[in-house]
């Protein structure tokens, strides 16, 4: 188990590296190089607009790879959606700015963006499921906890390297390759990832599968919509939550209060250290439990957190703003270190690849996608955004709503379910 969950730490770490690197660069320069003809405010907004991209296709990246994963086994696409991100990735680092390739270098960064987001939306199944369906059910929140560290491990490389060439380099320096050796990085990353991945077995629990489902989308919609619906719903908050301190908050410091680069990156990255430091002892509460009792927690938490949050992150002084941070990330960690085992527990094994990465991805389009977007957009004032802190917590009560609707999945919680019910036995 330990070196199934080291190999799926390293390759969510790898894809969410990749991922997050993309959105990091949105709120600092890709704004002014592939959007020069906009203001300010408009160019940060079509930034990240090409950042939702990434949203919209991890879904469809989910039913690609979900597919394969139900039909095929889930060791195919550990390989097949990193390799897909990992040179996505390199490809958006290679494309030359508006100034030399004219309107075709926006629609470059377009399509690359896309295929980052489908390869990452088969990856967090994949990931998710060799360790689920291998570990002891009285253990499976703790060890699918590892994968749920990546995410934190890749957003720390990425906003590393970043703050590292940041401070390093001159603005020009900076501006005019700097940003690129990121996203050039991603590929050696990915060949080790590949490496780590080679010797892996294929699960158990897939292996017994006697009738496989041959379009398991199919058979997700016809029998599990509703599930798929209010996974989507309840998890939006956790992005929503991750992508306003981790994206928007960099644009929103830098170019409205004006902090420094430097200082808003050490502010977030620190937080996000912390919340992965403490994502496998939430796992482990998890297990004790329940899985929903930490999820409500950590979406009551959100909702009310959210004011305070903005009203510290107003005062541009440090500390203030990583207390800020910190609350944020330890509410949304309360959530999101238990749903690696959640989601794959309430759906049944044939389509489990499917169902468990939909749900997840969907959650992405509806509180990732959005929130750099609309909260830049009500962000544009001389006073506290507030409305960004009541979008947030307005996304925070439409989730708590979701869990509850969920039924309760832990070994120790649970009652015998029959399969229609929304739990499959595991």
């Amino acid at each position: 188990m330990a070196r199934l969950a080291a190999a799926s730490l390293a390759g969510t770490a790898v894809e969410f590296y990749d991922f997050f690197v993309y959105g990091t660069a949105a709120a600092l320069v890709l704004g002014p190089l592939f959007f020069p003809t906009f203001s300010p405010l408009a160019g940060t907004l079509a930034a990240f607009g090409t950042f939702a991209v990434g949203f919209v296709s991890r879904p469809l990246g989910s039913v690609l790879f979900g597919h394969i994963g139900d039909r095929h086994g889930r060791r195919p696409v550990l390989f097949a959606s990193l390799l897909l991100t990992g040179l996505a990735t390199v490809g958006v680092g290679c494309v030359p700015s508006y100034a030399t390739l004219g309107a075709a270098a926006p629609a470059l960064l377009l399509v690359l963006r896309f295929l980052q987001g489908l390869g990452l939306g088969g990856e967090w199944g994949g990931a998710v499921l060799l360790t689920a369906e291998h570990a002891p059910p009285g253990r499976r929140g703790l060890w699918t906890s590892f994968p749920q560290i990546g995410p934190s491990v890749g957003f720390l490389l990425a906003n590393g390297v970043m703050l590292a060439l940041s401070a390093g380099l001159t603005e020009a320096q900076f501006r005019d390759w700097g940003w690129r050796v990121p996203f050039w990085a991603a590929g050696l990353l990915a060949s080790g990832g590949l490496l780590l991945r080679g010797s892996l077995a294929e699960t158990p629990q897939f292996e017994r599968i006697t009738e496989r489902a041959r379009l398991p989308l199919a058979e997700v919609l016809r029998g599990h919509w509703r599930l798929v619906l209010l996974t989507a719903g309840a998890l939006s908050v956790g992005y929503a939550v991750f992508y306003a301190v981790s994206t928007w908050s960099l644009a929103y410091g830098t170019e409205q209060l004006g902090v420094s680069r430097t200082v808003m990156l050490v502010c977030v990255m620190a937080a996000v250290a912390v919340k992965g430091a403490v994502t496998p002892f939430a796992a482990m509460l998890g297990d004790r439990y329940g899985r929903r009792p930490l999820c409500l927690t950590g979406c009551a938490a959100s909702a009310l957190w959210m004011f305070p949050m903005v009203a510290l992150l107003q005062t541009a002084e440090p500390l203030l703003m990583f207390a800020g941070f910190l609350g944020a990330m330890l509410a949304f960690i309360t959530m999101f270190a238990v749903v690696a085992a959640y989601l794959p527990e309430l759906y049944e094994p044939r389509v489990r690849c499917t169902g468990a990465a939909v749900g997840y991805n969907l959650a992405g389009v509806l509180g990732g996608a959005l929130t750099p977007l609309v909260a830049t957009a009500v962000s544009g004032g001389s006073g506290p955004p507030w409305g960004v802190a009541a979008y947030l917590s307005g996304i925070a009560v439409l989730s708590l709503g979701c869990f509850a609707l969920l039924p309760e999945t832990a070994p120790a919680c649970e009652r015998v379910r029959e399969p229609s019910e929304g739990a499959a036995a595991v």
